[in-house]
């Protein structure tokens, strides 16, 4: 049993990693092809006798996992520096409005049609608000530097906004006054726990020396996030600020007793952990996405009314971004950007949690899985409006397998700040 088991993960993850490496050079979503994979697998195996029990069991666990690195990952690519910040001005107006008006619309139909309470519609609606940077950025090598950029930059907040949010609320009594109240109350806390804790972790990143050094810090990282959520507070905020302290230990370091602290070498270290940060983020997306494609029911979608929740998700997604992209990049960017809004893995998470919370209708784990595919399909639609590939001169956009070239970890972009 356990050589097989050996082989199998290890041909899973080169099979994972082949399918990265072609989606890439294609131009099609990764998340298209593991997902379908999955859903071939399980009739393939059930036909054999083989059956994957621990399938359902593992999917919420290795979701949680790859939603901590995700947002780890969003924030080391967000760099907080001047040339950045009519940048990140425009990209955070475009992930908030948008998600403010998907949640808005969404709720409104959940509280309507399902009947649910205002708390709950808008807890249903948050996963389908968000957008994947696990999909959206290694899927837009076509687009020209400062389109992969803004890509990084808005699939990055729109992570963290829903995330944030959405634990927010979900930790609310179910009373619109509580959820406030949980966002203030329970955010400041949360909020300065987070920043103690980041700022520790980032000091102990710099201090440690030897060869293990990275293994530790996430694990205490986790540590810390599972202790904040058995504590009913937002860790995900020390994930956000750890991410971004690393990014701009000046803000740490600026202060009297850590001004030593930053040696010769901080930034290769820096990029060392990068590098360990994405490749993990590509094994726990490529085990979440085809074990989601097994433990999906394919009687689900049998039925239309699926399809028809889906097909109204992604109206009112793209509708909203027809609306909003041009408002906030020049027209030659705002005719692909508009098609690049794929829902993910933490899209998946959220509704599964969701489902755990009350009780919701059968067909919307049929529409989850739709609106994954279909939006993430939908990216090939901007390639063809982009009607080229990235420029000779142009190095891609980050990739799993090349995480130093992300386009928020070159020079800036002086285009950005005029």
């Amino acid at each position: 049993m356990t050589y097989p088991t050996i082989l199998s993960s290890s041909l899973f993850l080169l099979i994972v990693f082949g399918v990265e490496r072609i989606c890439r050079r294609w131009g099609v979503p990764s998340v298209i092809v593991l997902v379908t994979s999955g859903l071939i697998a399980r009739p393939v195996l059930d036909s054999i006798g083989v059956q994957l029990n621990w399938a359902g069991l593992l999917v919420p666990i290795v979701g949680t996992i790859g939603l901590v690195l995700i947002v780890l990952e969003g924030a080391l690519d967000i760099e907080l520096r001047r040339e950045r910040v009519r940048l990140i001005g425009a990209t955070l107006f475009l992930a908030t409005a948008g998600f403010v008006i998907c949640v808005l619309v969404f709720a409104t139909l959940a509280h309507v049609v399902l009947e649910l309470s205002v708390v709950q519609a808008v807890l249903l609606a948050a996963p389908f608000a968000v957008i994947s940077s696990a999909v959206a950025i290694p899927s837009t090598t076509f687009l020209p530097r400062k389109g992969r950029e803004f890509v990084v930059y808005e699939t990055s907040m729109s992570d963290i906004i829903g995330v944030l949010v959405f634990f927010s609320l979900l930790r609310s009594d179910g009373s619109v006054q509580g959820a406030l109240v949980t966002l203030l109350g329970g955010g400041v806390l949360s909020l300065l726990l987070s920043v103690f804790c980041a700022g520790g972790l980032m000091l102990v990143l710099l201090r440690v020396e030897g060869h293990i050094r990275f293994i530790p810090v996430l694990a205490a990282l986790f540590a810390l996030y599972a202790t904040g959520e058995l504590l009913h507070l937002s860790p995900l905020i020390m994930v956000l600020f750890f991410g971004l302290l690393l990014n701009k230990p000046s803000l740490v370091t600026r202060f009297h007793p850590f001004q030593d602290w930053i040696e010769a070498d901080y930034h290769a270290t820096l990029s060392e952990f990068k590098t360990l940060v994405v490749e993990l983020t590509f094994v726990v997306r490529g085990f979440f996405f085809v074990l989601l494609g097994y433990w999906t029911d394919l009687s689900e979608l049998a039925s239309p009314m699926p399809w028809l929740a889906a097909a109204l998700i992604l109206v009112v997604i793209f509708s909203t971004r027809w609306v909003l992209v041009p408002m906030t990049v020049g027209p030659d960017l705002a005719k692909p950007l508009v098609w690049i809004a794929p829902r993910g893995l933490i899209t998946v998470l959220l509704f599964l949690t969701v489902r755990d919370s009350f009780t919701l209708p059968g067909y919307l784990n049929g529409a989850v899985i739709l609106v994954v595919l279909i939006s993430s399909a939908l990216i090939l639609v901007a390639g063809i409006a982009q009607g080229r590939l990235a420029p000779e001169d142009e190095t891609p956009a980050a990739s799993f397998g090349d995480p130093e070239a992300s386009p928020a970890r070159r020079l800036p972009d002086p285009d950005w700040d005029r």
